[in-house]
């Protein structure tokens, strides 16, 4: 038997797929595609994202070197974030899976739609036999 070509503990590929699969890191990401910004405004931009989730995704990042949080001591404290070099080495790659997914998400829409209408079908002929 051949052995596994592909590994998911060896593989940097699925290192890096962990850290950006996250829909809130991948929009993270492509809020601070412009330039330094502030927490709150990232609150803002993205749709959704509690506090919670948005603290965590932002402290990863941090965390694997794509993010630079800078404070700013005042009252209340002002903290800003930007993408490290490191970061925007992502942003072509995330462009170019934002335009596959405009191009194509309707075909797997519709492919979604007829698997769903195609396992109905089975289970009302499964259920008339």
């Amino acid at each position: 038997m051949k052995p596994a070509d592909i590994s998911h503990t060896a593989c940097s590929y699925t290192h890096v797929l962990e850290i950006i699969s996250n829909k809130w890191t991948a929009l993270v990401i492509y809020s601070l595609e412009n330039g330094t910004i502030r927490y709150g405004e990232i609150k803002r931009r993205i749709e959704g994202i509690s506090q919670k989730m948005l603290t965590q995704t932002l402290r990863q990042l941090e965390r694997d070197g794509l993010v630079a949080r800078k404070v700013t001591p005042s009252v209340p404290p002002i903290v800003d974030y930007t993408l490290t070099p490191l970061g925007e080495t992502l942003i072509p790659c995330m462009k170019m899976l934002k335009e596959w997914a405009a191009e194509h998400y309707p075909s797997v829409q519709k492919a979604r739609e007829s698997y769903e209408l195609g396992e109905e079908n089975a289970a009302v002929r499964q259920l008339e036999s």
